[in-house]
C-alpha cells in the first residue's frame, strides 16, 4: 500500500490544471545557440534551423533570451527599441518565421520582457536626459554635481547604483550596468507605455514572457540609505517595493488577464510567502523563478567566494518550496540559466562523474512539482569553461567583480582572482552550443563571439545522439516520463531522508478520481556508496528510470553507486 502522508492534501481536481504546469520549458541564449551567417554570433535563422533537435527533446515551449534591438552593453538585457529585433539577430520577419516554425511543431513561444531598465540610448532616457517635459520623468534622478552621491546604494555589477550625466547635471538610478537606467514606474505614462509592448507583443502571437528582475519595479520614496551589511546595499528599499503587487496587479488586469499565456517573474531574495501572493490561483502571475538553491555554493552570504554546500540545506530549501506552493502557487523549477554557471561543475562532479552527475541533477529537476526550465547545453552535460584570462570574458558583472576584487584586496593581477571569477562568472553559461567536434562546435564558421568550451570535443550533440547512454537520450527520457506521468507534474511531495548527508529520497503521490498513484525518486548526490533503508510500503514497485543499469530489485533497502538516480512507480 502507500505511505501514509502527513504532507499537504495529494488530490488533484480539474480545475488545478493548466498547460503551462504541465509544460518543459527549453531556454535559448540566442547569441551562442546556432549561427547562420559565418559572422560568430548565434542568429533567429539559425534557432530556426535547429528547431527539430529542440523538439525531439519532448519540450512544448522555448523561452527566447533577449533579441530586442540593443547596443548589447549587457547581451540584450539592454533595450534600446522594444518592437525592433537587433541586427545581428536578424529581422522581424526572421522572427516572424521562427513564431510560425515553433507554433508548426506544436510548441509555444514566450520572450523576455525587460521593464526595470532600459539601454540610455533608447528613445525615452535620450530624451529624459535632454529634459523633454514628455519623458522628464521616466527615470528616477536626483539632482547633484557629481561630487555626492545620493545615497549608498550599490549595482548588482558592483560600484555604485548612481552614474552621474554630464548632459542633464543630474544622477540617474542604475540597479545593474550603468548602460541600464531605471524607469520610473511611479509615473503613469511609463506604466502605461510598458503594458502598450506588452499588448504589442502578444497580438504579434506569443505565447508568454519571463519578466526580467520585475520585483524590482517600486522604489520606496525618498531614496534612503540602504543597510551596509546587506548582501545587496539598499536591496531594502527596492526590492518587493510598497506599489509592486499594485503595479503587476494593473498589468495582469489591462493585460495578461487577457491571454491563454503563461508568466514567469525572476524575482531576487524572494520568499515562498511572496511567491504566494506574486503567484498563487488570483495572483499576477502564474510562477516565479527564486534563488536560494542556487546560493549554496556561495561563501556565507558572498557570491564572489566559493564555499561548501550541504545537501541538508538543499533539502530544507527544496521542501520550502515545494510543500510552501503545494496549495497555493507553482514552483519554477530550474538549475541553469543565462546567469548561472553550469550546474554539473557546481553540484556534480565534471571530471569523474560528469554523464552520472548531469543525469541526477536532471532527474532531480524533471521529477519536483513545478514547471521545469531546461537551459540550453543542459542536456548535453555541458560545463564550465577555462577563463584563463580576463580578455577571453565578456560578462560585464563577472569583468567589474574581478576588477574589484584584485583593487580591494591588494592583488596584483587576474591570476590572484582567476578561482573565484572563473567559477562564478555568467559566460560559463554563454558558451557556444556544442554541436560537434568541429573546431568551434558547429557553432559557426566564422569567429565565435566569446570562446567555444575546449571540451566540446567529446561533449556534443552529434556525439551524444550517437550514444543511447548519453545524457541527451536521457534527458529525454525523463521528459518523456514527466509527460506519461501525471503524478511527476502534480503529485504531493513528501522528503523521506531529510536529514541524510548524501541521499535525497521523496516520494510524489497524487489522487484523482479515487485513484492514488505514487512514484518514489532516489539520489546519491556524491561519489560515495551509501546504503539507506527507505521508509515506504508497497506491494510492488517497477524501477521507471535509471542512469545506472539496473535490474527492477525492491527500494526499501537500497545500495547507491556513485551520483545514481532511481525512479520507481509503488503499487
Amino acid at each position: 500500500m502507500a505511505i501514509q502522508r502527513t504532507q499537504p492534501d495529494d488530490t488533484v481536481s480539474d480545475d488545478e490544471r493548466a498547460w503551462w504546469k504541465e509544460a518543459v520549458v527549453y531556454q535559448v541564449y540566442p547569441r551562442s545557440f546556432n549561427d547562420s551567417d559565418g559572422d560568430g554570433v548565434g542568429d533567429l535563422q539559425g534557432l530556426v534551423d535547429r528547431l527539430d533537435y529542440v523538439a525531439s527533446l519532448g519540450v512544448d515551449v522555448i523561452w527566447l533570451n533577449p533579441v530586442y534591438d540593443s547596443p548589447q552593453e549587457d547581451n540584450g538585457y539592454d533595450i534600446s527599441d522594444y518592437q525592433a529585433i537587433y541586427e545581428e539577430f536578424g529581422t522581424m520577419e526572421d522572427w516572424e518565421t521562427l513564431l510560425e516554425e515553433v507554433h508548426d511543431r506544436d510548441m509555444k513561444l514566450i520572450m523576455d520582457l525587460v521593464v526595470n531598465h532600459t539601454s540610455r540610448d533608447h528613445e525615452w532616457f535620450v530624451e529624459s536626459r535632454q529634459g523633454n517635459p514628455e519623458y522628464e520623468e521616466y527615470y528616477i534622478w536626483r539632482e547633484g554635481d557629481g561630487d555626492d552621491l545620493p545615497n549608498n546604494w550599490e549595482s548588482f555589477f558592483g560600484g555604485s547604483a548612481w552614474e552621474y550625466d554630464e548632459e542633464r547635471e543630474a544622477y540617474y538610478l542604475h540597479l545593474y550596468d550603468t548602460s541600464q537606467p531605471d524607469l520610473d514606474w511611479s509615473n503613469e505614462d511609463v506604466r502605461q507605455d510598458v503594458f502598450d509592448t506588452i499588448e504589442w507583443w502578444l497580438e504579434k502571437g506569443i505565447d508568454g514572457f519571463r519578466m526580467d528582475v520585475i520585483n524590482l519595479l517600486s522604489k520606496v520614496d525618498g531614496l534612503p540609505d540602504g543597510d551596509p551589511d546587506s548582501e545587496w546595499v539598499g536591496s531594502e528599499h527596492f526590492i518587493d517595493g510598497p506599489e509592486m503587487t499594485e503595479y503587476l496587479a494593473a498589468m495582469d488586469e489591462q493585460v495578461l488577464s487577457n491571454y491563454d499565456i503563461m508568466t514567469v517573474g525572476e524575482m531576487p531574495q524572494l520568499t515562498v510567502e511572496e511567491a504566494r501572493e506574486y503567484a498563487d490561483a488570483d495572483g499576477p502571475l502564474d510562477m516565479a523563478f527564486h534563488f536560494q538553491h542556487t546560493k549554496l555554493d556561495y561563501d556565507g552570504d558572498e557570491r564572489w567566494a566559493v564555499g561548501e554546500w550541504d545537501l541538508t540545506e538543499l533539502k530544507e530549501i527544496i521542501g520550502r518550496w515545494q510543500n510552501g506552493l503545494q496549495d497555493e502557487g507553482w514552483n519554477a523549477l530550474y538549475w541553469e540559466n543565462h546567469d548561472q554557471p553550469r550546474v554539473v561543475s557546481r553540484y556534480g562532479d565534471p571530471v569523474n562523474y560528469r554523464r552520472e552527475s548531469a543525469k541526477l541533477l536532471g532527474t532531480f529537476m524533471l521529477t519536483l512539482c513545478g514547471t521545469p526550465y531546461i537551459y540550453q547545453g543542459q542536456e548535453l552535460g555541458m560545463t564550465n569553461a577555462p577563463w584563463e584570462s580576463m580578455d577571453q570574458m565578456r560578462d560585464v558583472d563577472a569583468i567589474n567583480h574581478a576588477r574589484e576584487l584584485i583593487e580591494s584586496a591588494g592583488h596584483e593581477s587576474y591570476e590572484d582572482v582567476q578561482d573565484v571569477v572563473a567559477y562564478r562568472s555568467r559566460d560559463n553559461a554563454r558558451t557556444p552550443m556544442q554541436w560537434d567536434d568541429a573546431e568551434n562546435a558547429g557553432f559557426t564558421d566564422g569567429d565565435p563571439w566569446i570562446q567555444v568550451n575546449p571540451n566540446h570535443d567529446e561533449v556534443n550533440v552529434e556525439a551524444a545522439e550517437a550514444d543511447d547512454d548519453s545524457v541527451l537520450n536521457y534527458y529525454r527520457d525523463l521528459v518523456d516520463l514527466r509527460e506519461r506521468k501525471d503524478v511527476l507534474v502534480y503529485g504531493a511531495y513528501d522528503d523521506l531522508l531529510p536529514d541524510h548527508e548524501s541521499v535525497y529520497a521523496y516520494t510524489r503521490t497524487m489522487t484523482e478520481n479515487g485513484d492514488t498513484e505514487q512514484v518514489l525518486v532516489v539520489l546519491n548526490f556524491f561519489d560515495e556508496r551509501p546504503t539507506v533503508e527507505l521508509p515506504v510500503e508497497y506491494d510492488e514497485a517497477t524501477l521507471l528510470l535509471s542512469n545506472y543499469d539496473r535490474a527492477d530489485d525492491a527500494p526499501d533497502t537500497v545500495s547507491l553507486a556513485p551520483y545514481e538516480a532511481r525512479i520507481y512507480r509503488l503499487d
